[in-house]
């Protein structure tokens, strides 16, 4: 176990202390035993100060500009109060920058439910975040600071998600603004709007479902676990997220999907490379293969409507090859009942708990009733 490790699981029980213990007006009562030193991980060296947009404004300007908790975290080392903060339940996709600098810091995509009652993230969306000693209250820990900006954002700890690399960085919303993914291109962040393909830019046309290099696949046939496991292994898949869609909860959780009381299918979203493999492949070759497509709201001994079939189309084109696909499997013989999916255009995603991520990849064995079929 790392000393980073074992510090954060030692005040995770009281669980202020996750950010707090070093903070400068954060409240304790005794002081905890010093721990031993360790070297954090060495900043990113900054960029060059011309090439930087990103400054920080003078302290007079920023006491006009900060709200007092604000000023206190960023400019003070504070620390706000836990599940009494702007983000710690934000499920919104978008970006989180310094509110002091406006430079680019976490991703909404990389932001997971802790259980600690701030916002927290498995890594940072630039090398905008850099660490440093924090010896505040007889201990050692790590802190984190924005690079331009200089603000204090919160501490890192490595008992994070295990699949995504071991981190938890556990950040105050006072140091935060957030820039929803439809305002990213008015908001002067367009850079960052492909890493939320579906949806509107506002002043902006519809973005195509396709970045340089890739296209987005959204599909739904029954537990997205099965689903996952068998695209996995196809050359050409890039990457391959569970989440629910196509219902009418704002962030579902599995408890609300099941039982199809959310209105939202399991599904998957599939990011794949076109030179390596098209969609048409993915949905004539494999997913009208790997599950039963005739069973309305059905797959073996599962039941309801967020087990449907269906197929989420980001543009026409798209549409079109779905029901190409659809078409080719009815007529390949294969079924001999009436093909039931749903072809029906893409709505806000939302990304499935941590633990469905890979779920066969961690417990492998584990329940599937999907198979590939000639």
């Amino acid at each position: 176990m790392t000393l980073r490790r074992a510090l954060a699981s030692s005040f995770f029980v009281a669980a202020v202390v996750a950010c707090t213990a070093g903070a400068t007006g954060g409240s304790s009562t005794a002081s905890p035993p010093v721990a031993p030193s360790v070297v954090p991980a060495a900043p990113s060296p900054a960029a060059p100060e011309s090439a930087v947009p990103w400054k920080k404004p003078a302290t007079d300007v920023l006491k006009t500009q900060l709200t007092d908790e604000q000023f206190r975290v960023t400019q003070q080392c504070g620390t706000e109060p836990p599940f009494k903060n702007a983000y710690w339940n934000n499920h919104d996709d978008g970006i989180y920058v310094d509110v002091v600098s406006g430079e680019p810091l976490f991703s909404s995509l990389d932001k997971f439910d802790s259980g600690t009652g701030w916002p927290s993230f498995t890594k940072p969306l630039e090398k905008n975040v850099v660490e440093k000693d924090d010896r505040a209250y007889g201990m050692l820990r790590t802190e984190v600071r924005s690079m331009h900006g200089d603000s204090h954002l919160g501490h890192v700890f490595d008992d994070g998600p295990r699949d995504k690399g071991g981190l938890r960085y556990c950040i105050n919303s006072a140091s935060l603004r957030f820039i929803p993914a439809g305002k990213l291109s008015a908001s002067g962040y367009p850079q960052y709007a492909t890493l939320f393909p579906f949806v509107k830019q506002e002043g902006a046309p519809m973005m195509a479902a396709t970045t340089t290099h890739t296209e987005t696949a959204v599909l739904a046939g029954g537990c997205f676990w099965g689903m996952e496991e068998i695209l996995r292994q196809v050359p050409g898949i890039v990457d391959i997220e569970a989440g629910y869609t196509g219902g009418w909860l704002e962030n579902p959780k599995y408890d609300d999907t099941h039982d199809s009381k959310s209105g939202h299918a399991e599904a998957i979203k599939v990011t794949f490379d076109p030179a390596k493999i098209t969609y048409q492949s993915i949905l004539q070759d494999w997913f009208f293969r790997m599950h039963d497509p005739t069973t309305p709201n059905r797959q073996g001994n599962d039941i309801g409507t967020q087990y449907r079939s269906a197929i989420f189309y980001v543009d026409e084109t798209q549409k079109k090859a779905a029901e190409q696909a659809k078409d080719q499997a009815q007529k390949s013989g294969r079924w001999k009942k009436p093909i039931v999916t749903e072809i029906t255009a893409a709505t806000k995603w939302w990304r499935a708990e941590d633990y469905h991520q890979d779920y066969l990849v961690k417990h492998p064995g584990g329940y599937t009733c999907h198979f590939l079929r000639d």
